[in-house]
């Protein structure tokens, strides 16, 4: 076992006094799991006020060059057919962050919280939960089923020509939310008849590579997310099954809804939350611990994209000025929890999970929280402590490693929110003892020695014969453009070719 110092150890009489810290164990396995797209936000109206031109949020959270490393952006698809009648709230405004993304390599996709009023049973956008609304309860007119997709293409064509080609579209916020805003409700086995005969009206000669999502449930709950892949006909014309963790922390519902996606090479993203929403303050060290946790859980339930909330807000990435939560919600600067973020976005992405000795299978917020993944030559755990109290992690891995970094995180000062310290390793081993802080935030990354014989492992890995699938999970004879590569172990990844 190889122990790695952060720092010259000194062996001074009063240190050698002190108890030793406890030693935790974890074993890494060489068993992989799915293959993470990315992590992002919304850039919608609300919080993300002013709207529009002020991409400074975007800028400063997207781009692997950025701080935060963030991929995936998330808008909404305004009930306009124009993007230029519902006011200041249409497809414009999240048009600028939009291409800041795409010119950064990120991903947009957008999801409608309501289709066109005039599609509707109550002939509004609104989702008729109110008074004032005559408690309506709006859903999409079977008659208008077949205008669905039309209408989602217009809005793929409108944005297209302003110069973004966004990369999916979802088919509802929520809908088993009956709202007083903008809504639409759909019982799962309405879903499947709109997703069953109109789905193949996606125009996708039109917009290669577009992909279409499942509507996003409230609680990523198995009645909405099942009936889709259950059926043939629908499975065809999902690629990724979507869904929110409000109410159901990520390895109860989500977890479950995962399965039979990931059975059949589908994406699985939670697309919406925001942890210790709606607070009167800015959120304290040990809230974004918490928020850690649940990265590391959607992780762990077989996520392979996270999409926050806003971009904007206290309770974000992105200060909003207000000082009525604190003198460092300064506007348009990173706050911590944008840090806590940037341990996933800018070094899971792209990673494979593999399994541990400490995966955590149920409930949440333990004191301790594991998880690991391997990019390229590269192992990465990922490791939260919530406690008072210094320990060292002893990690044992699949394979033999020569070097390491240990990215930190402890909320301490300014200036702590994400240290780079070099991990020194004498000898290639595959066993390392690391320090983990009280109260931290760790991603320890360790490169695999290119003169072991394990790294043929992993070039075994990468050349086992691959099958290749299109958006619509047709198996291709061979590649072509954008489509689904399956490994002889049946993890799955997009490639262009």
């Amino acid at each position: 076992m190889k122990k790695a110092f952060l720092f010259p150890l000194l062996l001074a009489a009063p240190l050698l006094l002190q108890a030793a810290k406890p030693t935790y164990s974890l074993v890494v396995y060489n068993t992989r799991c799915q293959t993470i797209t990315g992590f992002g936000a919304a850039s919608c109206d609300g919080a993300m006020k002013p709207f529009g031109d002020d991409t400074s949020p975007a800028s400063k959270l997207y781009g692997a060059k950025s701080k935060i490393g963030l991929n995936i952006m998330r808008m909404e698809i305004s009930p306009s057919f124009t993007g230029d009648n519902w006011g200041d709230y249409d497809w414009n405004g999240s048009l600028p962050s939009a291409k800041v993304v795409k010119n950064r390599g990120g991903i947009v996709f957008g999801t409608p919280w309501s289709p066109p009023g005039e599609y509707k049973t109550n002939g509004t956008a609104q989702g008729g939960n109110s008074d004032s609304q005559g408690n309506q309860r709006g859903k999409l007119r079977e008659d208008c089923y077949v205008k669905f997709f039309p209408w989602l293409n217009t809005f793929l064509k409108w944005m297209k020509d302003k110069g973004v080609s966004v990369d999916a579209v979802s088919i509802q916020n929520e809908p088993d939310w009956w709202v007083d805003y903008s809504g639409c409700l759909y019982d799962p086995q309405d879903l499947v008849k709109l997703v069953k005969n109109y789905a193949y009206m996606l125009d996708r000669e039109a917009n290669p590579g577009v992909r279409l999502i499942s509507g996003e449930s409230l609680g990523f709950t198995q009645n909405y997310t099942d009936p889709l892949m259950q059926d043939t006909a629908c499975r065809k014309q999902i690629d990724i099954v979507a869904g929110h963790l409000y109410g159901h922390a990520p390895l109860q519902y989500m977890k479950k809804s995962a399965v039979l996606p990931a059975k059949y090479g589908k994406e699985v993203w939670m697309t919406e939350h925001s942890v210790t929403d709606n607070i009167d303050h800015l959120p304290n060290w040990h809230e974004n611990l918490i928020f850690a946790e649940e990265l590391n859980e959607c992780m762990l339930a077989g996520c392979t994209g996270y999409i926050y909330w806003y971009m904007r807000a206290h309770w974000a990435f992105v200060g909003t000025g207000e000082t009525k939560y604190g003198t460092a919600n300064k506007k348009n600067e990173l706050l911590p929890r944008a840090f806590v973020m940037s341990h996933f976005a800018k070094h899971v992405t792209g990673s494979t999970r593999l399994s541990t000795s400490k995966d955590k299978t149920e409930g949440e917020g333990d004191a301790f929280e594991y998880s690991a993944y391997i990019k390229g030559d590269s192992l990465i755990v990922m490791a939260i402590d919530t406690t008072a109290t210094a320990r060292d992690l002893k990690i044992t891995l699949p394979y033999t490693v020569k070097s390491g970094m240990h990215l930190l995180s402890t909320g301490n000062e300014t200036e702590n929110l994400c240290q780079s310290l070099t991990l020194t390793i004498d000898e290639p081993t595959n066993q390392i003892t690391v320090e983990m802080p009280a109260r931290s935030l760790n991603t320890y990354i360790f490169m695999i020695d290119q003169g072991s014989a394990a790294i043929e492992d992993v070039k075994s890995a990468d050349t086992a014969p691959k099958a290749y699938y299109d958006l619509r999970g047709h198996r291709l004879t061979a590649p072509r453009g954008l489509c689904i590569e399956r490994s002889a172990d049946g993890h799955s990844r997009k490639v262009v070719f």
